[in-house]
């Protein structure tokens, strides 16, 4: 049985800026003082989104990023 891998997904260029997920969880994400955007913290690019493998524990806490995110634009998906 292998290792499941859990990614967190967050289409960046429709961010308003909010900073829930920042609250939620600042272990996974900051705010850019450059644009006000928020940035995915170990995110990499990937086409028009960023993406980062994330524990279990951190599973919880991008769960709760995403139903706190106005846009929805923050997905967890195993």
């Amino acid at each position: 049985m292998g290792i499941k891998t859990t990614s967190l997904t967050h289409r960046r260029k429709d961010c308003i800026g909010c900073g829930s997920c920042a609250q939620i969880a600042p272990e996974l994400w900051s705010m850019s003082k450059e644009d006000g955007k928020a940035n995915l913290c170990r995110g990499v690019k990937k086409d028009e989104h960023f993406v980062s493998e994330i524990d279990e524990v951190e599973k919880q806490k991008a769960k709760e990023c995403g139903k706190a995110c106005p846009m929805g634009i923050i997905r967890v998906e195993e």
